[in-house]
């Protein structure tokens, strides 16, 4: 971890300063689901300035109702909510799972996730609850998907903004300069989806 903070300085010094402009060109995410469903968020950028990106990053917390994250402090952790109880180990409450190799960038080719990576997703990054993908080339678009497990009952607003970098030199901006950033209020509920065979011999949900 000591050898992460000499890099982050590093690349906070290389990161160019300024606005990136930057569009939202998808932005999906069930607001209905079931416990044990698993569901597919999925957010799409496209970069509209006259510069590259230095990355294309996320940053995604997770609230219970619909608070901003800012009034219950933030959960280490983008799919888990922080419960300030007494006597809690690990005030750190997970209401979706992050499926394995997720997340992923889709192809746009065969607009699917691309293969799963050797290792750890490529969007993982040391910064708590934020993911980065790379540069990312003006006009070029980038969609990214997460597939989540459902395991905590309940009304939640998952919050998630965009950024040019992950120094804080480079900000994504709107058209209009202002922050990019989103929202969706999700409702799980605690009967679990109903479940069929397809032709395929694949495992279908349903609610």
């Amino acid at each position: 971890m000591a050898a992460c903070g000499g890099d982050s300085e590093s690349q906070a010094d290389n990161e160019p300063e300024g606005d990136f402009p930057v569009k939202v060109t998808v932005a999906k995410f069930p607001t209905e689901q079931s416990l044990a469903q698993t569901s597919q968020l999925i957010l799409g950028v496209e970069n509209v300035g006259e510069e590259p990106l230095p990355e294309l990053a996320f940053t995604i917390a997770t609230v219970s109702g619909d608070a901003d994250a800012s009034e219950q402090g933030g959960a280490d952790g983008s799919f888990k909510i922080r419960v300030d109880q007494e006597g809690l180990a690990n005030p750190n409450r997970p209401v979706w799972i992050l499926e394995n190799k997720f997340p992923r960038l889709i192809d746009p080719e065969t607009d699917k996730p691309e293969p799963a990576p050797a290792g750890l997703s490529g969007g993982i990054r040391a910064q708590t609850n934020t993911f980065g993908f790379g540069a990312l080339e003006p006009g070029d678009e980038r969609q990214v998907v997460w597939e989540l497990t459902a395991v905590q009952a309940g009304t939640y607003t998952v919050n998630y903004r965009v950024a040019a970098g992950l120094d804080g030199n480079a900000v994504a901006v709107t058209g209009d300069g202002g922050e990019v950033k989103g929202e969706f209020v999700v409702t799980i509920t605690n009967k679990p989806p109903r479940a069929s065979i397809d032709d395929d011999g694949k495992v279908v949900t349903g609610r």
